[in-house]
């Protein structure tokens, strides 16, 4: 029976070990799941590449415009037709806010320069955008930045 004691002490002190192992690989565990370093197993892998956030749309809306086709000799063709230009950036959309006069008048001359059965059709609507798109391209010469106009939408167009 003197064996006893100093079993069930033996067997106490192991059992305290195991519970302090236990702690000690709950807290070890804890801080490596808690822990803000970012150096989680990404030894050996290449860092994930971040996406960047679509860039918002600019709209700017152009105040319609009516306008008198070329062609028909015997009677007289207006064009009433609203846009909006898509742009890029905040330093075309500054740029085009401030030069609204200037490029009003160049889209009124453009658009008065049209027949009324070109722009009538489809495939007319088609080359006007293109045709406005590189009116954008072209410079004004007064220290114009490059205009990045993506889009030409039409918002009202009436043939009449």
């Amino acid at each position: 029976m003197a064996d006893s004691p100093k079993r069930s002490s033996t067997l106490g002190w192991l059992i305290a070990l195991m519970a302090v192992l236990l702690v000690a690989l709950v807290a070890i565990n804890m801080y490596l799941l808690l822990s803000d370093d970012g150096d989680d197993d990404n030894d050996g892998e290449q860092p994930v590449e971040q996406v960047e956030a679509p860039r918002p749309v600019i709209y700017i809306k152009i105040d319609p415009f009516t306008v008198n086709l070329q062609g028909d000799l015997c009677g007289q063709r207006l064009l009433y037709v609203g846009l909006s230009l898509q742009v890029a950036d905040s330093e075309t959309e500054s740029y085009v806010r401030e030069h609204m006069p200037q490029l009003r008048s160049r889209l009124l001359m453009l658009l008065s320069g049209q027949s009324s059965q070109s722009v009538a059709t489809q495939d007319g609507k088609e080359q006007l955008k293109a045709k406005i798109l590189a009116l954008f391209q072209e410079s004004a010469g007064d220290q114009q930045p490059e205009l990045q106009v993506d889009d030409v939408l039409f918002t009202e167009f009436i043939v009449q």
